[in-house]
């Protein structure tokens, strides 16, 4: 898709988004078959949708603190009932804290399945979050700052995450300013959830790139023309172009979109992250990255490599507010 990049030429072998046929098209589909999922997977993705949705509406009845608590519970519950994603939670703590013994890396693990399952509970109850949004996520004026300072260059922000803490609640606290935000993500395989989350984010000002869609480099552009934050996440080995670079000491798949857009763009370079405090709530924290004038390959490797080292970092302040289930180093180094 490098033709239809508006930022001019960049290499075959490194397109920012990886072009896809359609949204509803799921991954694995041999060459010529059909675009639409056989009739019975559709049926049992319709199916736990409309589970999911009801989950959801019942969830959201309750006053937060009871949701949030209630989560944390079916959390612990679930690193007891799902063995495979806990002993994927447990290989990767023991990838990342080998220093750690065995009881305390189990901990860890049972901590971040409480932590997700509270993070579930609180985004339930989102409109009860969205009525106090400026008390329930703290942004400091000093964290502040550095986002106003990079979009007075009127270039627009490109915003680099991961998966710690709350990153839905850390792009809806900015889009809530009035700011416009947008996100690229991976668009679910079921038509339904995609504008299921679509909806939910549109309706805290976020507006939704799908890496998936023919538009998606021409939205990210806009954005940019726009004075906007894009936000991307790139903490996670995923079917996308990247680069290896270290993660806790160890060569992980890292997405380079981040890197590439803001070496060809020169638009100024944020990292941040919405992190649980010890009240309970949440607490912006963000810097400025600065950004090499040149564009090449090296470039892209050394800024993927700082972007990856931020994360690593904040993952160490709260390390049971990172998705450890989630396989960093599945794919092992070319």
């Amino acid at each position: 898709m490098h033709h239809n990049w508006p930022f001019g030429h960049l290499p075959a072998n490194a397109p920012l988004v990886k072009k896809n046929p359609g949204l509803e098209k799921p991954s694995g589909l041999a060459p010529g078959a059909p675009h639409k999922a056989k009739l019975l997977k559709r049926l049992k993705r319709s199916l736990r949708y409309v589970v999911l949705r009801l989950i959801a509406g019942l969830w959201s009845a309750l006053p937060i603190s009871w949701s949030a608590a209630l989560g944390a519970r079916l959390g612990l519950l679930a690193s007891v009932l799902l063995h495979r994603e806990f002993k994927k939670a447990l290989a990767s703590l023991s990838v990342a804290f080998p220093q750690h013994s065995m009881a305390h890396n189990k901990g860890l693990a049972r901590a971040c399945f409480a932590h997700l399952g509270r993070m579930a509970g609180e985004l339930a109850c989102i409109a009860q979050i969205d009525a106090k949004l400026h008390t329930w996520v703290e942004w400091p004026p000093e964290e502040r700052l550095v986002l106003e300072e990079a979009r007075s260059a009127g270039r627009g922000v490109i915003f680099v995450s991961g998966h710690i803490g709350n990153w839905e609640l850390l792009a809806r606290r900015v889009a809530m300013e009035g700011i416009p935000c947008a996100s690229i993500a991976k668009a679910s395989v079921d038509a339904h959830t995609t504008r299921w989350i679509e909806a939910f984010r549109a309706k805290g000002k976020l507006l939704s790139i799908w890496r998936e869609s023919p538009s998606a480099p021409r939205q990210m552009l806009a954005t940019l023309r726009n004075n906007g934050v894009l936000g991307l996440l790139i903490d996670q080995d995923t079917r996308v172009h990247s680069l290896f670079v270290p993660f806790f000491g160890k060569l992980a798949k890292t997405p380079r979109a981040a890197a590439d857009l803001a070496l060809r763009t020169q638009a100024p370079l944020i990292v941040g992250f919405c992190q649980r405090q010890p009240s309970g709530r949440y607490c912006l924290k963000m810097r400025r990255v600065p950004t090499p004038t040149q564009h090449n390959k090296n470039a892209v490797l050394a800024l993927t490599a700082t972007l990856t080292l931020a994360i690593e970092n904040a993952i160490r302040e709260t390390p049971e507010q990172w998705v450890w289930m989630h396989q960093r180093w599945k794919t092992p180094p070319e």
